[in-house]
């Protein structure tokens, strides 16, 4: 069964269509496997090697992946399901085939390992451009470029010609049949026409301006390419001078979710909290906890290894600020609990286990003794919200009395209303 290319477009006369992809779980345990038997033929009908959608796989996925050219097996280690690969398909067509321009899958891949740089052009719209490279796919395909198609070839050729041509010139006075042949004639006019179209595009000022746009866009890419080859403490620093920079530039406040994405890019996401306390944290973290907690929930957001690495950060922030945290240790972890940047799980389990992670063992101590209060009331308020979920599913009739006298709340049984004697007792003729 055939599907749309870009299944977004619900026309069923759709002119671009490919095969639906077949998924083959094979092995058990730890050797299980996903083929995908029909690798190929979706390869032929996106214009793309067929290494390609399978190494996008791997990289969303976090699996190894294996390539068996000669058999036409293409593997992603692990159980997947074929809708669950489909869907990851339709993201890379939109990243690596669709025309950004007109949404058509016209389009041939020019890789450059030299320049580290991926353009596509659109041969239905002419479209020319440079694609993102901070893929991980990207590494990938600039490691293993497409092969040559066949207006690759032509190309090359039309350029050895022209260079025939220009040493031909060059020479002036070479064979004589062969120099009358070379300037009179088809050839002459053809390299005519070249040097006007080049010269065209330099003199339009909107021409200029494109190409030194992707100059820059060239540039650019790769600085993001070298970025993710570089180890994680080198990340980090790049990270951190980016943070830095807008704290000094005075434009952090705002900068929430462009510093998001500069950690996701350098895939230091985790850490993010880590570097995001040591730059806006000090001795008047209370504070800075409401001010900057947009920033820190878009990292600890259902995240408990973030979490885990902003508990670092609060270690490093008590250390540099001692004489002025330590006694305030309890107010803020409440501050964090409260601004939702820290779960009652991920505190509980930090105060279980005195680590020299991020400060000595003897300071790590005095911090845990101080926060000690808190997570004591932290799990005691969750037995109670325990044990009072517990008595409203076993005991109905219970009624609660509230006394002035009282300090805690007195439960007592309620005895169920008997209506029916009272019906019984009314005198029909007292009404």
């Amino acid at each position: 069964m055939s599907v749309n290319v870009n299944r977004s477009v619900s026309d069923q006369f759709y002119r671009y269509k490919m095969p639906r992809l077949i998924a083959k779980v094979e092995g058990k345990g730890n050797g299980i496997k996903t083929v995908i038997v029909n690798m190929v033929d979706v390869a032929k009908a996106l214009n793309r090697p067929p290494t390609y959608p399978t190494k996008f796989f791997g990289c969303e996925l976090g699996a190894q992946t294996q390539f068996d050219t000669k058999n036409d097996r293409y593997i992603v280690n692990g159980s997947h399901e074929a809708n669950k690969l489909q869907d990851m398909l339709d993201v890379f067509i939109r990243r690596f085939v669709l025309c950004p321009e007109c949404d058509n899958p016209e389009t041939d891949l020019h890789v450059s390992p030299k320049k580290q740089t991926i353009g596509n052009s659109c041969k239905a719209c002419g479209h020319h451009g440079m694609l993102d490279t901070r893929h991980k796919l990207c590494t990938f395909i600039l490691k293993n470029p497409p092969e040559s198609t066949d207006g690759g070839s032509a190309s090359v050729k039309k350029e050895k010609e022209k260079k025939n041509r220009k040493k031909d010139k060059e020479n002036g006075s070479g064979s004589g049949e062969a120099g009358t042949h070379e300037t009179v004639g088809a050839p002459g006019t053809v390299d005519q026409d070249d040097d006007d179209d080049d010269w065209a595009e330099e003199t339009t000022e909107e021409a200029q301006r494109r190409r030194m746009e992707e100059i820059s866009d060239h540039a650019k890419n790769l600085t993001l390419s070298e970025d993710l080859e570089k180890p994680l403490e080198g990340r980090v620093n790049i990270f951190y001078n980016f943070v830095k920079q807008r704290k000094e530039d005075g434009t952090i406040d705002g900068a929430d979710k462009e510093i998001l994405a500069e950690a996701e890019r350098l895939d230091v996401k985790a850490m993010g909290p880590l570097i995001l306390s040591e730059l806006l944290f000090n001795e008047n973290i209370r504070d800075q906890i409401k001010k900057y907690k947009r920033h820190f929930l878009r990292f600890c957001h259902n995240n408990k290894k973030a979490q885990k690495y902003l508990m670092g950060g609060f270690e490093c922030v008590v250390k540099l600020h001692q004489v002025q945290l330590l006694a305030r240790v309890p107010n803020i972890l409440k501050d964090l609990y409260d601004a939702e940047l820290l779960e009652e799980d991920v505190i509980v389990a930090w105060a279980e286990k005195v680590s020299k992670k991020y400060v000595s063992k003897e300071l790590s101590k005095e911090i845990h003794a101080k926060a000690a209060p808190f997570v004591k009331w932290l799990k005691e308020a969750e037995e109670e919200s325990e044990e009072e979920e517990e008595k409203e599913e076993d005991d109905e009739n219970v009624e609660v009395v509230y006394s002035s006298s009282a300090r805690e709340l007195k439960l007592e049984a309620v005895k169920p209303d008997t209506p029916g004697k009272e019906d019984d007792d009314i005198d029909i003729d007292a009404i």
